[in-house]
């Protein structure tokens, strides 16, 4: 597993957190494209042959704790095979499975909460921002269920730009809908009419090249 950056790490400009991506080489004399069709070509036959590692390769973009004890992962995966395939992007169009693991902390959190537990009903959204060229894209995360992290939130996405280019990342998240999510009279006297503030999470200077050009996870 790979780890981009965290939300201990040093804030830019914006409040955005700076990643500390992979080395690839030297990004001031590596062209921002493929480097002619050779490379494209090999490119397309490593994702056909190279076989799949043991566990999934996932590259950590940035982590966070928020009142009252929830816990963000946001994470690149690789890209997968989801069903069903009219609400998602399919595997051979994908770059990125975008994720944000998000799971109530094993200490400090409101009693009778399960420690580790899936936190469900939040509306998460990321934008993806082309550091070069500022192309943009904006998915909604909806959650998903596999065997490596079980409950999350992710989307499968193209990625704005060259799988080379660095990219900053935004991560919008936001309460349960009013009526997805019914409150007791013992969380409203103790943690009020929302189950967590809205936050936004954001991280610049994301390489996504690894886990695009690893193989998928269905293979």
């Amino acid at each position: 597993m790979m780890r981009a950056g965290d939300a201990r790490g040093a804030q830019g400009k914006d409040g955005l957190m700076t990643a500390r991506t992979p080395s690839h080489g030297n990004r001031g004399t590596r062209s921002r494209r493929w480097a002619g069709s050779a490379l494209a070509a090999a490119f397309v036959v490593g994702l056909l042959l190279t076989p799949p590692p043991a566990l999934a390769q996932e590259l950590i973009i940035g982590e966070a704790r928020v009142p009252p004890g929830i816990v963000f992962i946001f994470e690149g995966a690789v890209r997968d095979h989801v069903a069903p395939l009219s609400q998602n992007l399919a595997e051979n169009l994908t770059h990125v499975h975008i994720e944000a693991r998000v799971n109530w902390d094993t200490s400090g959190i409101p009693p009778g909460t399960p420690p580790g537990g899936f936190v469900p009903y939040l509306n998460i959204h990321a934008m993806v921002t082309n550091e070069a060229t500022l192309q943009t894209r904006f998915v909604t995360l909806v959650p998903h269920i596999n065997l490596v992290d079980n409950f999350h939130y992710a989307r499968n996405m193209q990625l704005p730009g060259m799988p080379n280019d660095l990219y900053t990342v935004r991560f919008y998240v936001n309460a349960p809908d009013t009526f997805a999510l019914a409150r007791h009279r013992d969380w409203l006297d103790n943690y009020g009419r929302r189950l967590m503030q809205s936050r936004t999470f954001g991280y610049q200077n994301v390489d996504f090249l690894e886990i695009v050009t690893a193989p998928p996870r269905s293979r």
